[in-house]
């Protein structure tokens, strides 16, 4: 677990906030974030769908080993679309903006996407994850799998 200091995380949630709006108006695409992919080496996620949603020092776990392939993409590598496989179904426990403690249920595409963002927590890429060696397709040629 690391440490947070009350000064320091409203300026890292504007760092987040504003690198995924500009991801948005670049690419039409963008939900989340982690703190590493912008210089944070804080163990720190930025959701922003209907509402903002803060995930301090998360931590997840599979509630079952049901798994399902898709295309995934990453702000890290705009264009690029990589075949991965990831768990249906996913918790996330985590300390909220105010620092209380949450717990989240997710599935489908939220499981999916809390999932990509957990890993580069790690320092895991998507890239790492591809199911086989042919697994790597530009946007405009990604085709049915």
């Amino acid at each position: 677990m690391q440490y947070f200091y009350l000064d320091s995380l409203p300026e890292w949630e504007q760092d987040l906030h504003d690198t995924l709006m500009d991801y948005r108006e670049r690419y039409g695409a963008g939900r989340a974030v982690a703190a590493p992919q912008i210089g944070i080496k804080k163990r720190l996620l930025y959701m922003f769908m209907d509402k903002t949603y803060i995930f301090i020092n998360p931590v997840m776990s599979f509630p079952d080993n049901e798994k399902y392939t898709l295309l995934d993409d990453c702000m890290s590598f705009p264009g690029l679309m990589v075949k991965v496989e990831r768990y249906k179904r996913a918790e996330i426990s985590y300390l909220n903006g105010d620092f209380n403690p949450q717990k989240m249920y997710l599935e489908g595409d939220l499981s999916e996407l809390l999932q990509h963002e957990y890993d580069h927590l790690d320092g895991i890429l998507a890239t790492m994850r591809t199911v086989d060696n042919k697994s790597l397709y530009l946007e405009q040629m990604k085709r049915d799998f």
